[in-house]
């Protein structure tokens, strides 16, 4: 009783025809893959930029030794942080 069998959808298939009419489906088709296109294009073109910032980053921290860029600095917060958690620790325990 709940089932559809290949018959049932032809007639749907026809019904959805005869409303909407074989063009305004191929527009709607055509509408709906150059979506998908343009966010395959979007996605391919983020990634490629943040692989680019991501080299010009690191290009840029290595290149000047001397400049504090963003990533510099939060490594060498992180860092500080680290020492003197380390330091903290091998200070309060006893030599040996």
């Amino acid at each position: 009783m709940g089932e559809f069998s290949i018959w049932h959808w032809l007639i749907v298939l026809v019904i959805v025809m005869m409303v909407f009419g074989t063009k305004k489906l191929k527009n709607i088709g055509t509408d709906l893959g150059q979506a998908v296109k343009g966010f395959k294009d979007g996605i391919r073109d983020a990634e490629s930029t943040e692989a680019a910032a991501s080299t010009t980053t690191a290009t840029t921290a290595s290149a000047a030794p001397g400049a504090t860029s963003e990533v510099s600095r939060k490594l060498t917060a992180h860092d500080v942080v680290d020492v003197a958690e380390v330091t903290a620790k091998t200070t309060t325990q006893e030599p040996r």
